[in-house]
């Protein structure tokens, strides 16, 4: 009865023989392999996993981010959020959990000129 199709750079959700009533490109690009759809309680889940781990959206789809200019407290805690992330993944036998960063973190995406997408 659900017809959703996750492409790299689009979602297309609707009910099977009419229009989609969402068919929009994602803010950046997505591992179509490791995105996937349920439905839950009625509810549809949409898990998108992005293609640059450490990329951050200003929304999952163009156009839907917000009017208000970005909080840059917030993006400075999104950083570091995934700094920690990172340094978990990379050094899995310490925990981070109560780590905390001082100051402004780099980005993590280019943090010690390590380019490859993880």
């Amino acid at each position: 009865m659900i017809a959703c199709q996750i492409q790299p750079n689009k979602l297309s959700l609707g009910l099977r023989g009419n229009p989609p009533f969402i068919d929009e490109e994602f803010y950046s690009t997505i591992k179509q392999k490791d995105s996937f759809w349920t439905m839950e309680d009625g509810e549809i889940h949409i898990t998108l996993q992005k293609m640059n781990k450490a990329e951050t959206w200003m929304a999952a789809l163009k156009g839907h981010q917000s009017q208000q200019p970005n909080d840059a407290i917030v993006t400075e805690e999104v950083k570091k959020k995934m700094m920690l992330e990172r340094f978990q993944e990379e050094n899995p036998g310490f925990d981070f959990s109560s780590a905390e960063f001082n100051g402004q973190s780099p980005d993590p995406r280019t943090f010690m000129k390590d380019n490859r997408q993880f």
